[in-house]
């Protein structure tokens, strides 16, 4: 069974193809994949996981042609990512408009 396991940092990204056996879990194909020595900072229990965008547990069942992804924690909350940039935009008018 062909499967991925892919994880991107800022700087870098990686796409790992897996020939596996059927019945394997995306805990397994991402311990076989060995992505988790390439990048230390992925934590099993912190790191969400998912199956094309989709958030997964770690215990799902792949399935042929499958691509797992390894997520990284989100540095800021986005609601409050996107009041910031509005409060900026509305700022910048004001200012434009004097």
């Amino acid at each position: 069974m062909n499967v991925e396991v892919a994880y991107a940092t800022p700087d870098e990204q990686r796409v790992l193809a897996l020939d596996l056996e059927p019945g394997t879990t995306v805990e397994e194909a991402i311990r076989r994949s060995g992505i988790l020595d390439r990048f230390p900072e992925i934590d099993l229990k912190k790191n969400k996981v998912g199956v094309f965008g989709k958030v997964v547990r770690l215990d799902r069942v792949l399935e042929e042609g499958d691509r797992v992804e390894i997520y990284r924690p989100l540095i800021a909350d986005p609601k409050e990512a996107r009041k910031r940039r509005a409060a900026q935009g509305k700022a910048m008018k004001k200012g434009a408009g004097a």
